[in-house]
């Protein structure tokens, strides 16, 4: 398999780490979605990251439906329980921690791309995330167990993982871990596992506008 995207994405990230947790190997090709727009395009028409090649040469696109595969050949190594309260609990973390995702890339382009930034749209984009965070925060902190269900991590652990890294490079003047203890503690946790060390790239955006939006397009998912 070929996983397609750079690593600064917490989408793609969230794909890594789970191909790292479930020992399945991979190739790991670092397009950007706007520095190699064409190879792009030849995968997913709409240019996003991130993509997996298959073994048989069938394309996967969009993280969500990627780890749904990656579930389905891992079998009882699964990462999300296979249905119930808990998969159902799982899947709405999963949403809140990608959605935060999608708002952070959302308030990045506002920066990067607006002569005059839209303070509302900052505004609303910000309270937003604060405010998926804040109830990640409280779910996390009724957990008596080392991740959200138990010993091992999951994709709701790994989706939230994610999130919090970008948030601390791309945002850090939303990053309040002193806020949110719990989810700071999750997130070392994390970071601390080979899994994820194998599958970090820290978000540097160049200068200048343009080169700035370049680099904030890699983000998307």
């Amino acid at each position: 398999m070929i996983l397609v995207g750079q690593f600064d994405s917490p989408f793609v990230r969230r794909v890594a780490v789970a191909l790292n947790i479930l020992g399945l190997p991979y190739r790991h090709d670092p397009w950007s979605a706007f520095g190699d727009p064409r190879r792009l395009a030849t995968l997913n028409p709409l240019g996003r990251v991130p993509a997996l090649v298959l073994d048989d040469c069938d394309v996967l696109i969009e993280s969500a439906a990627i780890l749904d595969h990656l579930d389905e050949i891992a079998g009882e190594a699964r990462l999300i329980a296979a249905r119930g309260p808990e998969r159902r609990t799982m899947l709405r973390i999963c949403a809140m921690a990608t959605g935060v995702c999608d708002k952070m890339v959302g308030l990045l382009y506002e920066r990067l791309m607006h002569d005059t930034v839209s303070e509302v749209w900052v505004g609303r984009c910000s309270a937003q995330i604060e405010a998926t965070l804040s109830a990640l925060e409280a779910t996390r902190a009724g957990c008596g167990t080392p991740f959200w269900f138990g010993t091992t991590p999951g994709h709701a652990d790994i989706a939230v993982a994610c999130a919090l890294r970008f948030l601390a490079e791309v945002h850090p003047r939303l990053d309040a871990p002193a806020w949110r203890p719990h989810l700071a503690a999750h997130a070392a946790a994390c970071e601390a596992m080979p899994a994820f060390a194998a599958a970090v790239q820290p978000f540097a955006a160049p200068r200048g506008t343009l080169q700035r939006s370049v680099a904030a397009g890699a983000a998307k998912d």
